[in-house]
């Protein structure tokens, strides 16, 4: 059977279903949904994303079989609407969409009105007895026309319509009549030669095929790769562009186009949401260029239709099953939907509709934790301004409250600005009279976003909450002309701070205290959920404690902020941060700096209590969960004074000249450290170090103990690569808590590991399993000796690497699962065939990343460790990883 390249959608029947996304798009998938469902549908067809594969391998060429199939369509079209395109009494016009697999608003194009030409446009005139509807149509399709498919830039346009508005004294667009529109389109056809040097296209058939394969190469525009980009999509075939019979919102004050949602997009309450706009045509709506009405106030201005509206969103939801994004338009008082697909939301919304869709009975728990992505979860813990400081400060404007979260930083008034500050380490917020597509990067990059034109459902607003940023949209207050932004007669100039509050759509002036948000109400339901799967998955019924979540912690202040987030124990302490405070670097550097061992022995003694002091205070907010303390792991070099003040003041300390000192200094010196004198090695050469270190770990553990709290330290020996250091290093660990316990006659239960960074230790787990308790995989340093890249260095190189395709992504952000995975796997199971009860997890930072969690629950490990506030984040895709593997 011959491959089916275009499917039909009208007449109550479709080609096509909602299952078929990878091929039709969401748009093109949904219309045909739509259509079998009875929902009042335009009638088109859909050309599949296979074609724009094909049209990219064909070197941006159609196939003839193609051709040959979209016409014999656009006749069915042409039968079923009972009109002709192009024709000179009663033209078919149709709109040209572009629609993947993925939802990506505004980020490829779209073409109404096509059919249009000179002769067209006055059948349209006759057969609609509407001559105001035909210009403004033709002018809107030369417009888009010569912009999408001949890439004049829009607001050369924009300048022409200017002309006519300034010269008939207007402001809106609405307010030109026939002959204003109809000296505009003459005014657009010059401008369309000038800068094409050739007339506006007649054929309505070469209108078509130059905008069929102007949506083909949207596909690979830049806001469009770029924003693939950031949303990690990856693997679709392309878009498949819908031809679909226009309607028409233009029609007069009885017809209208707009935008709307199921339930709130920004906070998942269940009510009506949406903004729409009379006599106006899609485009305008979510361009922001004029203010749109709330879809309440459509109740009051046609409540039969209202209803009807009401009635179809409710029947979307129900059948798919999710919260719906839907775009209609009404002409002469009837309604068409022209899309539906399951609606961008903040994280806040995401997990509010998701916990109602479970009491509404609609959805299962499990199915529940699929609706919310880690980075939607991660938007969940933006800051909001400290309440203490707003109640202080009064707001300079207020706009729409767009997207929620609050945000502070400098002004920048173009996306490309944006991107060059954040480069620099600014914190920007991207103010601009309205979005497009085109500022995407500049939007990724900003801490918040501030316009002062569009409503809800602008393009700002869509993307900032698609993407968790504090949007304000529709400041009217905020006047922005030649980079700079006036409020009530205050000028504010670029780099001046400003505050955004998404939630209250206030501005504020300065750079105001943040607040980090708490875990409560839906989102401890949410993550309650997650904890459910993940420690109950299938390893339960193995005897095992399923799926752990730890935190990479230093302080019993961070240790506490990471179990307030839901963290089951420390996966990393690491104690070389503890001698970063004042009193206790000028013991260390005492230590460091001694001149023989008795002089070191008298520092480390002091280090001791101290030491011990802080692991007491980390042990009592651990109550009843593992602490895993890494033993000293820089090299000592990084620890000594650099400035001669300091130098002088150690020496003095030491009872050595400077000079002296600095000989010292200057001897610690390594060329490549991170290969050096570190880790384990610096405990085979003093061992001295280590043996206070877990010295300090058990006191404080008995002391802790004493005080009724249930303690488990695992001590961790660091950057272990021979058996025989690791056989060395446990045999001081065990004689000094052996030593510990019996003069305090406490009975703790304490483990011995190794932390699994080295490439040759992988190749030999088997071997260090006979003397750990666990391993740790600390995955920074691992990729960093296996790459051999310096994870301090790379940005220097790795960006172009990504760029060329070398590498798909950084391999100290995301696990490099092909390579590294590999030694890892290997690791896990030499480790396991020596002991099959090992406990193993990961300690690099890759333990919060969503897909480098997945990786480490299918290689079998217990655990992921992670920064305090990735927990939520890690806790979500543990439980998303055994759900999407059970079986």
């Amino acid at each position: 059977m011959a491959e089916k390249r275009v499917y039909f959608f009208g007449g109550g029947q479709a080609e096509g279903s909602a299952k078929m996304k990878d091929l039709l798009g969401g748009k093109g998938a949904n219309l045909a949904e739509m259509t079998s469902l009875g929902i009042p549908v335009p009638p088109g067809f859909t050309i599949t994303a296979k074609m724009c594969e094909q049209y990219y391998k064909n070197g941006r060429k159609n196939s003839d079989d193609l051709v040959e199939e979209v016409e014999e369509h656009l006749h069915r079209l042409e039968s079923t609407v009972g009109k002709k395109l192009g024709d000179k009494d009663s033209p078919l016009l149709v709109s040209v969409r572009s629609g993947a697999a993925v939802s990506m608003p505004g980020m490829m194009d779209t073409i109404l009105n096509l059919g249009l030409n000179d002769e067209a446009v006055i059948g349209l005139q006759k057969s609609t007895n509407n001559e105001r509807l035909a210009w403004d149509s033709y002018r809107r399709f030369i417009n888009m026309f010569g912009n999408v498919v001949m890439g004049i830039p829009h607001e050369e346009f924009e300048k022409e319509m200017d002309k006519v508005k300034y010269k008939k004294n207007v402001e809106e667009d609405v307010d030109l009549d026939a002959n204003d529109l109809k000296e505009l389109v003459k005014l657009y056809k010059a401008l369309y030669k000038k800068q094409t040097h050739e007339d506006f296209p007649q054929d309505p058939l070469d209108q078509l095929w130059k905008a069929i394969n102007a949506v083909f190469g949207s596909w690979n525009n830049p806001k469009a790769i770029k924003y693939r980009k950031i949303n990690d999509i990856k693997d679709l075939l392309g878009t498949a562009v819908s031809v679909v019979a226009m309607v028409f919102g233009n029609f007069g004050d009885d017809s209208g186009t707009g935008v709307c949602f199921s339930r709130d997009p920004s906070t998942g309450e269940k009510m009506f949401y949406g903004e729409y706009l009379m006599n106006a045509q899609g485009e305008d709506v979510v361009a922001g260029i004029r203010t749109p009405k709330r879809i309440t106030t459509l109740q009051d201005q046609d409540p039969k239709l209202f209803q009807t509206l009401v009635d179809v969103k409710d029947r979307l939801e129900k059948h798919y099953r999710d919260m719906q994004d839907m775009e209609f338009t009404i002409q002469e008082g009837k309604l068409y939907l022209l899309q539906t697909r399951n609606a961008k939301r903040t994280g806040a919304a995401a997990i509010k509709v998701a916990v109602d869709m479970v009491s509404e009975g609609v959805i299962s728990k499990e199915e529940a934790l699929t609706r919310v992505t880690p980075l939607q979860l991660e938007q969940v813990f933006h800051p909001a301004i400290h309440p203490a400081t707003k109640k202080k400060v009064k707001a300079i404007a207020k706009g729409l409250n767009a997207s929620p979260g609050a945000a502070t930083g400098q002004i920048v008034f173009s996306a490309d600005e944006a991107e060059e500050w954040h480069a620099e380490g600014k914190k920007v917020l991207l103010v601009r009279p309205e979005t497009s597509p085109e500022d995407i990067g500049g939007m990724d990059v900003a801490e918040g976003i501030l316009t002062s034109t569009g409503g809800m459902t602008s393009h700002a607003a869509v993307v900032a909450r698609g993407m968790g940023k504090p949007c304000i949209a529709g400041c009217k207050e905020a006047q922005i002309v030649n980079k700079k932004m006036v409020i009530k007669g205050q000028e504010f100039k670029e780099g001046d701070w400003i505050t955004l509050d998404g939630a209250s759509g206030e501005v504020f002036e300065g750079k105001l205290e943040l607040k980090e948000p708490e875990i409560k109400g839906e989102l401890t339901t949410f993550l309650s959920w997650a904890d459910e799967v993940r420690i109950h998955s299938y390893r339960a019924s193995k005897g095992l404690k399923g799926f752990g979540v730890r935190t990479n912690a230093d302080t019993s202040t961070d240790a506490q902020r990471a179990r307030d987030f839901g963290a089951e124990g420390i996966g990393l302490c690491r104690t070389e941060h503890m001698f970063f405070e004042e009193e206790k670097i000028k013991i260390f550097r005492e230590m460091i700096v001694a001149a023989d061992d008795e002089a070191r022995k008298k520092a480390l003694d002091k280090l001791l209590p101290l030491q011990q002091k802080d692991f007491v205070g980390i042990f009592e907010v651990m109550n009843g969960f593992p602490v895993t303390i890494r033993l000293l792991d820089p090299p000592l070099h990084e620890f000594v004074p650099k400035d001669d003040d300091q130098i002088k003041e150690l020496a003095k300390i030491a009872g050595i000249s400077a000079q002296a000192l600095k000989n010292k200094i200057r001897s610690l010196h390594e060329e490549n450290p991170m290969l050096g004198h570190r880790g384990v090695r610096l405990g085979i050469t003093f061992p001295e170090i280590y043996r206070m270190q877990a010295e300090a770990i058990m006191r404080a553990a008995c002391e802790a103990a004493l005080k009724g709290v249930q303690v488990y330290p695992e001590i961790m020996i660091p950057l272990v690569g021979h058996i025989r250091e690791l056989e060395i290093m446990r045999g001081h660990v065990e004689e000094v808590a052996k030593k510990v316990l019996q003069e305090t006659k406490a009975k703790i239960d304490y483990k011995i590991g190794t932390m699994i960074e080295v490439p040759r230790a992988t190749l030999v787990a088997d071997e260090l399993a006979h003397h750990a308790d666990f391993f740790s995989f600390g995955t920074n340093d691992l990729t960093q000796m296996t790459y051999g890249f310096s994870r301090d260095d790379v940005g220097s190189f790795v960006p172009q690497y990504i760029q060329e395709g070398i590498l798909e992504d950084d391999p100290f952000a995301k696990l490099d699962q092909e390579g590294i995975g590999q030694l890892i796997e290997l690791g896990i199971g030499k480790g396991r065939d020596t002991n099959k009860y090992l406990k193993i997890g990961i300690c690099g930072e890759h333990g919060g990343e969503p897909s480098s969690v997945d990786f480490c629950y299918r290689a079998g490990m217990n655990y992921v460790s992670c920064s305090p506030f990735r927990v939520p984040v890690a806790r979500l895709s543990a439980a998303q990883s055994v759900l999407s593997n059970q079986k």
